[in-house]
């Protein structure tokens, strides 16, 4: 086997990095707010469908 050239140990950290830096972005930032949007999105529509349709159950109760 080669050894590695200096040049790809040189590229290496700061390829590490934008790719931690990118993993933080998305694991922090990005994802938490799309679950929030879909679970609020989801209680919004469940609530916007009893609004209309009234709370689920036999009628009259």
């Amino acid at each position: 086997m080669s050894e590695p050239s200096h040049d790809s140990l040189t590229n290496a950290h700061p390829r590490r990095r934008a790719e931690l830096l990118t993993f933080i972005a998305l694991a922090f930032g990005i994802w938490p707010i799309i679950a929030v949007g879909i679970v609020g999105g989801y209680g919004f529509s469940v609530w916007m469908w009893q609004i209309v349709f009234g709370p689920p159950g036999p009628p009259g109760h």
